[in-house]
This record gives C-alpha cells, sequence and structure tokens, in this order.
C-alpha cells in the first residue's frame, strides 16, 4: 500500500451490506511492523475443527455486531459486542465460534510483531 499525500477520510460502517456470503477483509493502514485491518462477518464462523494459529500479536475490537471467540484449553467462549476488545498473542490458537447472522458485525484488528 502507497503512503498517502492527503488526508485519507472513511467509515468503518460503509459497505456493510449483509448480503455477502464471505467475510470481508479490508486493510485500512500498514507499516513496517503492524497492519490495520478492517473486517466484516455476516454470520461466518472458522469451520468446526479449525483452529487459528498466527505468527502475529491481533488486537481486535467490536465495533458493530456480536460475536463469539473460544480460545484453546479455555472452558468457555468470550462473548463480544460492540466496544469489547481482545489480545491474541502470537499463536494463541483460537476460534470464532459465531457472528451475529441477522447484522453485520464489524471488526478493527491490529496484527503486529510479536
Amino acid at each position: 500500500m502507497d503512503k498517502p499525500t492527503a488526508p485519507t477520510v472513511g467509515s468503518l460502517l460503509a459497505h456493510t451490506e449483509s448480503d455477502f456470503d464471505e467475510e470481508v477483509f479490508d486493510t485500512l493502514l500498514e507499516g513496517g511492523r503492524f497492519r490495520l485491518l478492517r473486517i466484516v462477518s455476516n454470520g461466518q464462523a472458522t469451520p468446526e475443527g479449525v483452529w487459528l494459529d498466527q505468527d502475529d500479536d491481533e488486537w481486535v475490537v467490536l465495533i458493530k455486531g456480536a460475536a463469539m471467540l473460544r480460545i484453546d484449553g479455555e472452558a468457555k467462549a468470550h462473548a463480544l459486542t460492540p466496544g469489547d476488545w481482545m489480545l491474541l498473542p502470537a499463536h494463541c490458537r483460537h476460534r470464532v465460534e459465531w457472528t451475529a447472522p441477522d447484522q453485520p458485525t464489524v471488526w478493527l484488528a491490529l496484527h503486529s510483531d510479536p
């Protein structure tokens, strides 16, 4: 991504129509050691039996909607509503159990080197 030469303006809630089958990943900003993404989910979840295991730290905050995250080895999943955030250290195995099926779920995800 080229560095902008003028201010860039956007909306985290733009283009969140609920008629898409796949999650939408938009890179908002990236630098040498980080990447900031907007993710829009519409009922998507991590496939059964699959765990996400990333090489980088990930900080996520829920902007709109609802979601449930499960951390490998924890008995109880974490319910997230707007304003809730979670820091997932590198190699913290996790999965998205569900996202709201009746409205878009909008996340910000900051990935950084551990």
